[in-house]
């Protein structure tokens, strides 16, 4: 029988498969070829106030890289709903992740208040998107970060990492702080906002 080092390690595997595949396949859903390196995730996830975060909301979770960051840092009693439209990996996430406090929605980003609703939860304490804003329709690109203010409580954060600063425009006119940083140990280097209302 497998150990537990050797079906973690056959799972990173498929994953990485899964997910270039999916970048050839569609490379306009995808940012980039690999998923995110663990000093993008740990920068990323250094703002979240985990005593306090009891609704989490994550878009484009992919394979699950940060997915599995976030379930490892929550609360036992908080909730996180990652929305997805890629039909594989949403598939991957049900067959890999075996935890209570997922939710798995395979629907679109902008539709975040509305399945928040469904889910009969309340406003979210943080969004965590790694969605490729820039190649996004530049109407789509707006909805998402609008939809992203208002699906989120008064103290609430939608923290983001980018490519590019395309996105930085949309965040500044829907968030009254957007603070910038960077991480540089990744493939690609990649910009990190925080933004809150």
């Amino acid at each position: 029988m497998p150990s537990q080092a050797a079906k973690k390690s056959a799972t990173k595997s498929s994953s990485a498969i899964l997910f270039a595949r999916n970048f050839f396949k569609y490379p306009s859903m995808l940012g980039s070829v690999i998923p995110s390196s663990p000093f993008l995730v740990n920068t990323l996830l250094r703002r979240v106030e985990w005593n306090r975060a009891r609704v989490l909301v994550e878009f484009g979770p992919g394979v699950g890289t940060i997915t599995r960051e976030i379930l490892k840092r929550m609360r036992k009693d908080s909730v996180l709903v990652v929305i997805e439209v890629n039909s594989d990996f949403v598939e991957h996430l049900k067959n890999t992740i075996g935890d209570p406090r997922l939710r798995i929605v395979h629907a679109s980003a902008a539709h975040v208040r509305r399945i928040l609703a469904e889910q009969r939860l309340a406003p979210a304490d943080y969004i965590i998107s790694s969605l490729p804003y820039s190649i996004m329709p530049e109407s789509l690109r707006q909805e998402v970060v609008i939809e992203s203010r208002h699906a989120l409580k008064a103290q609430g954060s939608l923290l983001v990492f980018q490519y590019t600063r395309t996105v930085l425009p949309y965040l500044r006119s829907s968030f009254s702080s957007v603070q910038q940083g960077f991480q540089l140990f990744n493939i690609l280097p990649a910009c990190i906002f925080h933004c809150t209302p």
